[in-house]
């Protein structure tokens, strides 16, 4: 009797809502997550910024579902899951990213690789590879693109590691310290949600910005 239970229970998770997914699936979800949003195109849809920042926040035994993960086992899936999805799309990419990609129909899609060539175009291998982290589908697309381009493996390594570490570990943590501070805060997650992903684009502003400044100058010298 309790199997009908159990299999409505997974079918009613919502792949969209973070709450759901780590209800359903705890820490190993997470690590599955980040390896299928930063690895494989059909993950650009799924919640990594939100996914993170309230799996810290369930570490501190909020949420409304009763969920209490443990930090040391969540800060390794993680990292290892963000990790090793964009070394996998790198590698997809070096294969068969550009065929991917142009077969792709999503509009969101093609809108994340015009900004992930544009930021390759704009800022170089390293900061691009680590800046894309920090934007939804970019940091999706990115990765294929990097290895379809054939950046050089050990730029692309190097950097993805640190800013694949800097964006899991650090939104993981953010939710985490957010969660020990202030009571009952799970009440205000969406809005909080909201302001970590707004948070997570300031480092690509500031470069837009400074890029920006750089081409005026030039202008001007010119």
């Amino acid at each position: 009797m309790t199997t009908p239970v159990v299999l409505s229970t997974q079918l009613a998770v919502n792949p969209l809502d973070a709450q759901s997914l780590l209800a359903a699936f705890g820490v190993l979800g997470v690590g599955v997550v980040m390896f299928a949003e930063t690895g494989l195109l059909i993950g650009f849809f799924l919640p990594g910024d939100s996914l993170l920042f309230t799996a810290g926040l369930l570490c501190t035994g909020t949420g409304q579902h009763g969920v209490r993960l443990s930090l040391g086992p969540l800060l390794a899936a993680a990292a290892v899951g963000a990790l090793a999805g964009a070394q996998c799309g790198y590698l997809i990419g070096r294969r068969a990213g550009g065929a991917l990609l142009a077969r792709s129909r999503s509009a969101r899609l093609r809108e994340g690789a015009k900004r992930a060539e544009g930021l390759l175009g704009r800022y170089g291998h390293a900061k691009a590879v680590v800046l894309a982290r920090f934007v939804p589908v970019v940091r999706t697309v990115l990765n294929l693109l990097a290895g379809a381009l054939e950046v050089p493996i050990r730029v692309f390594t190097v950097w993805q590691i640190v800013g694949g570490l800097v964006w899991s570990v650090g939104l993981t943590l953010a939710g985490y310290v957010l969660g020990s501070s202030i009571p009952n805060v799970d009440g205000y997650l969406l809005p909080l949600v909201g302001l970590i992903v707004v948070a997570s684009l300031i480092p690509l502003a500031v470069e837009l910005y400074r890029g920006r400044g750089r081409a005026g100058e030039k202008e001007v010298r010119g």
